[in-house]
């Protein structure tokens, strides 16, 4: 009988570790994709896809919502990840003629429908209108490099943000944020201007509405920045926004330093 047990327990061992390395190969394939772009494929480099996502846990049964997708950089890696066997939901801007980032977001899921078809799409334009998913009924929220265009709404809009975000996750269910980090040093004004925000605050801020600090990576760190720019964090790569102008000494620094974050429901 001992025997028959120890074969189950190791039996079930393995099924359990062959599952995560189906899953863990199956991440690898979405990011390595001949559908993505050599040009999106190349700030992988700086924003460590495989890296983040397995941070947070994700799987690929979940139902994850991507606020605020824009132009589909991370979509290109969550659609096939979760095609088959989970959900992704899209909550951004409504797409409408009169809105830029909901067409961009329309003309990604439109350009294959192979790999966009089942993706769903939801309205995220807080803090009018958030309608995201059923209460409770989602494994994981995730948003990168979004958070600093909220703040300018103020603190108890940024709250109630986030209580609407904690209402549609399950218990347990897991929100990730990744965005430009200001160094403790530094002055944050009231609407984020640089585009960079304190991590302890933006601890503060989402935990207020009823999350947990589960953990917190340096996956995205990048120690050249120091968030003391003449046009805030868009001087540096990508958009460097002064153009030919300190060009490279923008590009030696390379992307933002940033935060990466896990919360989890209580």
């Amino acid at each position: 009988m001992k025997r028959l047990i120890l074969a189950a327990m190791l039996a079930t061992g393995m099924a359990g570790a062959s599952s995560v390395a189906l899953a863990d190969d199956a991440l690898k394939a979405a990011i390595a994709g001949e559908h993505r772009s050599a040009a999106n494929k190349a700030r992988d480099a700086w924003r460590h896809p495989y890296e983040t996502l397995t941070f947070f846990g994700i799987k690929p049964n979940m139902t994850v919502v991507e606020l605020v997708p824009s132009g589909g950089w991370y979509t290109e890696i969550l659609a096939p990840y979760l095609r088959d066997k989970g959900k992704l939901i899209g909550a951004g801007q409504a797409i409408a003629p009169d809105k830029r980032y909901g067409m961009a977001f329309k003309n990604k899921l439109d350009s294959n429908p192979a790999i966009y078809d089942k993706v769903a799409t939801a309205v995220f334009e807080p803090p009018a209108t958030i309608q995201i998913a059923a209460p409770n009924s989602v494994d994981m929220v995730l948003t990168f490099r979004n958070l600093h265009n909220w703040v300018g709404s103020g603190e108890d809009a940024l709250k109630n943000t986030f209580k609407e975000i904690h209402k549609v996750l399950k218990p347990g269910g897991v929100l990730g944020i990744v965005d430009h980090r200001l160094p403790a040093s530094m002055k944050q004004d009231e609407k984020a201007s640089s585009g960079y925000v304190h991590e302890a605050w933006v601890i503060k801020t989402v935990e207020s509405a009823g999350f947990k600090l589960a953990a917190k990576s340096e996956i995205n760190a990048n120690p050249k920045d120091t968030a003391n720019h003449e046009k805030g964090v868009w001087t540096l790569p990508p958009v460097l926004a002064n153009k030919d102008k300190d060009r490279e000494k923008a590009m030696a620094i390379g992307e933002s330093d940033r935060m990466t974050l896990k919360f989890v429901k209580q």
